[in-house]
Order: C-alpha cells, then structure tokens, then sequence
C-alpha cells in the first residue's frame, strides 16, 4: 500500500527568473524584433510606380522577389513577370563591387586590429609603474566619436596634410581608389583596435600566473608559453572579440562616409551605403531587402563563428572546463 509520504513529490516550477527577465526580452522583441520583420515585409512590397494600364503612379501591391533579383543580379522584373535589362533610371548602384569592398575591408581591418590588439593586450598586462595610467590612454582613440575620428583623418590624409608632407609624396588619398581604401583602412585600425586590446586583456587576466611559473620551471622559453599555453586559454576570449569586430565591420558606414564620400559611386563604397542612397532616392522597399540581405549575411557569419570557429558567446565551455 502507497503511503502520501512515499509519493515522489513535484518541484514548483520557479517563476522568478521569467518575471526579471521577460520584460527585458519582450522590449528587446518590439524595438528589435518588430523593425526586422517590417523591413522583411516591405521588401516584398513594390516601390512607386507607374501602373502600365491606368498610367498613374501607384504606390504598394505584392514584388515577390524583383528587389533581391535587382541586388542580386541586376536585372529587373517587368510588370508581366519578365527578367530583363534594367531601365537607365533602375540601375544606379552595383551590388557586388560594394560587398567586396566591405569584405576587403573586414578582412583587412579584423587581422590588423586582432594582431595589433592581442600585442597590446600582451604589454597591458605586464606588471609596471603607470600600468593604469597606460590602459586609460590605450582607450582614448575609441572614446572619440566615429564622425570626430573620419574628420581629423580627412584632415591628416588631406593633399596637402600631414601624411604627405612627412612623406614627401603628393598621393591623392581621398580620391585616388587604392589610396582611399588604405586611409578608410588605417583610421578604423586606429580607433578599434584599443577595442580589441581590452577585449584581449580581460581573457589574459583569467590565465592563473601557476601556469607560466610551472612552465618556465620546466624549460619553457617566452615562445612556447606563448603559442602552448597563452593563445589556447585565451581562444575562447579572442573569438569573441573577433567575432563583435567582425559583425561590426560588416556594417561599417559613417568612417568611409564622412572621410571619403558619401556616394554609391565612391571607390569606397560599402553596402551600407547603399542602403541609405536607396532610401534617398525614395526606394524604400528596395532598401528594406538589401537591408534584409545585409542581415542574412551578417547572421551567416555569425553562424559559422559560434557554430565552426569556437566563439563561447554563452560561457559554457568556459564553465565546463572549470
């Protein structure tokens, strides 16, 4: 006979949790969320037209895909359905040249701002007289906003401004195509890269100093403590700064913008700004699906971060190691 006491009894579920933290997700929901499916929606919608049959301007009505197939391909859809040659007037900006220059630039500036940021990280964390004063000073070019950073490099990169006086050279840096790619390239390794470094720093400090004491006791020189026991205990720290750098030069636009130019025609063009000369021109639904492209891509690569490289966003290899 089953007695009451015998009965395996049920734990209440703890609701605290959901009451502190569903307010958060549910705001995080309507200012987030919302935006990325209105903009998903309107990239389905057609742009101001004129109507074929009643030759008036109509505004709306279902596109299906013709805004991805003009991003994509640079083909535009006719009203009856029919894939053909853009019209003059449709074709003003390419898509393709714009995300490899984004690329280039991700590529470029995530290496240089990882490589320079782990080697301050790495003098950061040395004990010394004026370490405070020194990691206050590193984060000095990220304080500055980015339109003050674009400005004081136009004016250092300018013909006849300070770079080419040193050099003695005459390069064109903001209108030259090559040239203006560097100079976007080293104000944004200026500024972020403190980022970077303290990104670094805060992974170097959770690296318990009996590991390097073991090491050098065991013959280990300044190398191999380095590549053996530095990098693969700070991976996890390192990931995660390359990827918020990564997602964030993805959508870099005010730097290139305000430094170089601000047109769809700018050899530094980034996809970013092509959003927003799409939506000065009135293109609002075309802008929401390049927008929902730059998502997707964005998200991808994200992705393949967390999902194939190892970036711990959660903590939880971190805690299973522990």
């Amino acid at each position: 006979m089953t007695t009451t006491a015998s009965r395996p009894q049920r734990k209440k579920r703890d609701w605290r949790a959901v009451w502190l933290v569903g307010p958060s997700l549910l705001l995080l929901a309507v200012v987030i969320g919302y935006p990325v499916i209105r903009a998903i929606y309107l990239s389905f919608q057609a742009d101001r037209h004129l109507d074929p049959e009643t030759g008036m301007f109509v505004t709306g009505g279902f596109a299906g895909f013709q805004h991805y197939l003009y991003w994509l391909t640079q083909r535009c859809m006719t009203p009856s359905g029919v894939v053909a040659e853009c019209a003059p007037g449709q074709l003003s900006m390419d898509f393709w040249p714009a995300l490899k220059i984004t690329l280039f630039f991700t590529v470029v500036t995530v290496t240089l701002e990882t490589m320079l940021g782990l080697w301050m990280a790495l003098v950061m964390n040395r004990a010394f007289a004026g370490r405070g004063l020194l990691r206050a000073a590193v984060l000095v070019p990220w304080a500055i906003p980015t339109a003050v950073t674009a400005k004081l490099w136009q004016f250092i990169f300018a013909d006849q401004g300070i770079v080419n006086s040193l050099l003695g050279t005459t390069i064109h840096w903001t209108t030259d195509p090559w040239a203006a790619r560097f100079a976007v390239i080293i104000a944004d390794v200026w500024k972020t890269a403190p980022f970077m470094a303290i990104l670094i720093l805060a992974g170097l400090q959770m690296v318990p100093s009996g590991v390097y004491e073991a090491a050098r006791v065991d013959g280990a020189s300044k190398w191999q403590q380095f590549t053996k026991i530095t990098l693969p205990l700070i991976r996890p720290a390192l990931m995660v700064a390359i990827l918020f750098r990564t997602l964030d030069a993805l959508r870099m636009y005010d730097l290139p913008v305000i430094m170089i130019s601000g047109s769809s025609n700018s050899p530094t063009a980034v996809i970013s700004q092509l959003v927003i000369e799409d939506t000065r021109q009135g293109r609002f639904n075309s802008a929401s699906a390049l927008s929902t492209l730059i998502f997707l891509l964005i998200f991808a690569v994200a992705f393949i971060m967390i999902r194939f490289l190892g970036a711990d966003v959660s903590g939880k290899k971190q805690g299973a190691q522990r």
